[in-house]
């Protein structure tokens, strides 16, 4: 163990790590009850975040290729969750839109992501809760906003 890091450090990492890993297994199998992958989901919330966006805006928000983020964008609208819209000033631009049935499928995957971790929160008791947010606030802080 390099003696730059302190022992919580590599707990506190590796405890990171396989929450991230149990979570993102959880969300892989929900994604699947509805028909998506994980990157077609994230594509999803971007659009729902950000709003109707060219192919190459998606592409930078999911740091993906042109390519890949128009086969991505194929299968969204296949799937009847997303459309391609021409720009009205400029014909050659199109947009990228969420559709009523991809944001409901938002709403339903993470109503179902809440009550997993619901359950997993259910043993700790209110105080203990806080502290958990406390400490993911702060971490979040210095990692995301930081």
């Amino acid at each position: 163990m390099s003696s730059e890091y302190s022992l919580s450090v590599f707990e506190i990492e590796q405890k990171l790590r396989e929450i991230a890993t149990v979570i993102r297994r959880k969300g892989r199998v929900l994604l699947e009850g509805h028909g998506v992958t994980p990157p077609q989901f994230d594509a999803l919330l971007v659009l729902n975040r950000k709003g109707p966006l060219t192919i190459g805006e998606l592409g930078t928000h999911l740091y993906l290729a042109y390519s890949t983020t128009t086969d991505l964008v194929d299968r969204l609208e296949r799937a009847g969750l997303a459309a391609r819209e021409r720009d009205q000033t400029d014909r050659r631009v199109v947009h990228v839109s969420l559709l009523p049935a991809g944001e409901q499928l938002i709403e339903d995957v993470l109503d179902a992501r809440r009550a997993y971790l619901s359950q997993a929160l259910a043993e700790l008791d209110d105080e203990s809760c806080q502290q958990v947010l406390q400490a993911l606030n702060l971490l979040h802080l210095h990692i995301v906003d930081g």
